[in-house]
């Protein structure tokens, strides 16, 4: 699609992880069509700077920024009332900001890292936008994960990992935990003008998972040299969000702006209505 098409004006989206990689590809490629982009950023100098850069970029000027670490249910919480305080209506949330962490980690809630940035940031940060998503009559999520589903479990005796933890069963879980949490969300959704599709943008050059060890870490490094670049990756995210023709396209999956099937296990709906009331649980949301 031109980027002097346009077709994105009067729309206003929301990326999160917007500083680097696919975030920051699909950031600037919407603001390119003429979107109002609020850019996710934990460091707001850093922000700033990838701000005035897709500015300059692309000559938009209507771009804006939501600062949290997604790690904290309460950064969320604020960072989310800050943006409505500003935009009463949300067009597109776009869900890409994850991480790999290569040792276990505890966030302040407690959490395990990879789980709570991969899957539970997205669960929260949308639930707490819904009222400006379905103001504006017609709006999508978006949410972006990985293969890795296809290899995960949801382990409810050891969800935080206490018990047995490697990185990849970890993040492995958080993407299994990204299409049960779009296709529950779809379900629940139906009928408000809010859409969500899931997707998965092959192999591509980002930083995460650098440093990585293990058999995943090797298949990384081999891999890379094949890899996409993020603008590459970025084109589904972007078809996604923007597409005319997905208007009213909900619970789908896609890989390179094409429908896919995930696993069977990411569609077992008693699965995703277990892990959606474990979520609220956790997030301190209602179910």
């Amino acid at each position: 699609m031109s980027s002097s098409a346009k077709s994105m004006e009067g729309k206003v989206c929301l990326v999160t992880g917007a500083t680097s990689g696919l975030g920051k590809a699909t950031a600037t490629a919407l603001a390119g069509l003429g979107a109002t982009v609020i850019l996710g950023c934990r460091d707001r100098a850093k922000g700033e700077a990838v701000k005035s850069e897709i500015s300059a970029k692309t000559g938009n000027a209507s771009l804006d920024l939501f600062q949290a670490d997604l790690s904290s249910q309460k950064s969320i919480r604020q960072g989310a009332e800050d943006v409505l305080s500003r935009h009463a209506r949300l067009h597109v949330l776009v869900n890409q900001a994850g991480l790999y962490v290569s040792q276990r980690q505890v966030t302040v809630d407690g959490l395990e890292m990879m789980f709570a940035v991969n899957h539970l940031a997205y669960f929260s940060l949308t639930h707490h936008l819904l009222p400006a998503l379905k103001a504006a009559g017609s709006a999508r999520v978006v949410n972006g994960s990985g293969g890795a589903e296809a290899a995960g479990n949801i382990h409810f005796d050891d969800l935080q990992g206490e018990k047995k933890w490697s990185a990849f069963r970890a993040l492995a879980q958080s993407k299994l935990g990204n299409f049960l949490f779009t296709y529950e969300l779809a379900r629940r959704l139906e009928g408000t003008g809010v859409t969500t599709n899931v997707m998965h943008p092959g192999g591509v050059k980002t930083e995460l998972g650098k440093g990585a060890g293990g058999p995943f870490g090797l298949a990384l490094r081999l891999m890379r040299p094949f890899m996409d670049t993020p603008e590459k990756g970025a084109e589904t995210l972007v078809y996604l969000a923007s597409a005319p023709e997905l208007a009213g396209v909900n619970g789908g999956y896609y890989v390179k702006n094409k429908p896919a099937k995930s696993s069977a296990r990411s569609r077992d709906k008693e699965l995703a209505a277990r892990l959606w009331k474990v979520s609220a649980e956790l997030a301190g949301l209602p179910a």
